[in-house]
């Protein structure tokens, strides 16, 4: 094969994003300090949330969220399956019972009525996932919430610039963003967990290093305060200021990046218009009906045979991704489940429908118009040659 190999996804780093770094490596502090600091206002500017605790990822964000709210044995939690799997892991490895819902079978989101048909007496949590960089409704969903007095925790790891009805998605809620590498924005690998909560962010910056009274850096000169005291066991889930720096450097250029991934959205919109009527089983996502601006983390299409698809693809030199496969039909939980004997509490036809079917085109800032174009003639060569 003559041309390049098109991966799935690409971070963009810029010159700018490298003399960030290197000035960092370079200063003699390169832990959790004042650029860490710096990331977690341009956070709080960003969406209009109290406080942003930065940690070195959103899983961590989680696991140290689901402590801080007693999730544990007895304990339910309302979440999607069509999820990543760190979700179920943590209130699996918890104690805690997730309790999946269904969700919209073209925008992959789930609703009010789906999590309030789940909620039990020992619902301690709810976890919708903001999709591919499209909002949820959040308003009947966080009235239902409020209704019942459970705990909403928004995973916004997609929604990095997402707005619903014009208000940035992570603002006057708990939300966890994702940093990770193919995230819109990246540290490499970090997360930061959004709140307006002044207890629970105090709360998480002691668990997130060691459980001390405060960081390890302290806010007017570089060392431990001599009087530091483990207030209640924690953990190391700290972001350094070498991973921050370069969030908080692609951070400045977000509409930018939201914008160029729009525009390439938009191009294979186009383009799948034609393809799918000669292939009507390939169906990208639907917008959500609600108004809502779009970060297109990514760009999901559903086809036929998907593991066979994906194969065949790579062998005309264009990567793919799946987001995600359903966690409840994963290998562990798959078998967890058959051991119960007991069906899930919850019909899941959307979701299983998808999971076999969803697939993640190539997205990311630095593709041209003709990268798409080849991406939809691959996809046009696949599907008429199987």
């Amino acid at each position: 094969m003559s041309e390049t190999f098109l991966p799935f996804c690409r971070p963009q780093i810029s010159p700018d994003d490298i003399a960030a770094v290197t000035a960092v490596l370079n200063s003699g502090w390169i832990t959790t300090g004042a650029k860490t600091a710096a990331l977690e206002a341009a956070f709080c500017e960003l969406t209009g949330a109290r406080h942003a605790v930065a940690m070195s990822s959103a899983t961590a964000a989680l696991h140290l969220y689901l402590l801080a709210k007693g999730i544990g044995p007895g304990a339910e939690v309302i979440t999607p399956s069509l999820t990543w799997v760190s979700t179920v892991n943590l209130i699996t490895l918890l104690g805690a019972t997730p309790v999946y819902v269904d969700v919209d079978r073209d925008n992959l989101m789930t609703t009010a009525d789906a999590i309030e048909r789940a909620i039990t007496p020992r619902t301690k949590l709810i976890i919708p996932v903001h999709f591919a960089g499209a909002p949820l409704d959040l308003d009947p969903i966080r009235a239902l919430a409020a209704a019942h007095g459970i705990p909403l925790l928004e995973d916004t790891a997609h929604a990095l610039g997402t707005l619903y009805k014009g208000i940035p998605v992570g603002r006057g809620a708990d939300s966890i963003f994702s940093l990770q590498a193919i995230k819109n924005v990246t540290a490499a690998e970090g997360g930061v967990l959004v709140t307006d909560d002044d207890e629970l962010a105090a709360k998480l910056r002691r668990l997130r290093f060691h459980g001390l009274g405060v960081d390890a850096y302290d806010r007017a000169t570089q060392g431990r305060n001599p009087q530091a005291e483990v207030m209640e066991p924690g953990f190391k889930y700290n972001l350094p200021d070498m991973c921050s720096v370069l969030a908080t450097s692609q951070l400045a250029r977000l509409d930018r990046i939201n914008a160029r991934r729009a525009e390439l959205a938009a191009r294979y919109h186009e383009l799948l218009r034609e393809l799918s009527q000669e292939q009507p089983q390939v169906q990208p996502l639907a917008a959500p009906a609600w108004p809502h601006k779009h970060s297109w983390h990514l760009f999901v299409v559903r086809v036929p045979e998907r593991d066979t698809f994906i194969e065949a693809m790579k062998a005309q030199g264009i990567g793919c991704g799946i987001h995600f496969r359903a966690v409840h039909q994963q290998k562990y939980y798959r078998e967890l489940h058959a051991k119960s004997g007991a069906p899930l509490p919850h019909a899941l036809p959307n979701t299983e429908w998808n999971s076999a079917r969803i697939c993640s085109l190539p997205l990311f800032p630095d593709m041209t118009a003709a990268d798409v174009e080849r991406v939809v003639q691959a996809m046009r060569t696949v599907l008429t040659t199987r």
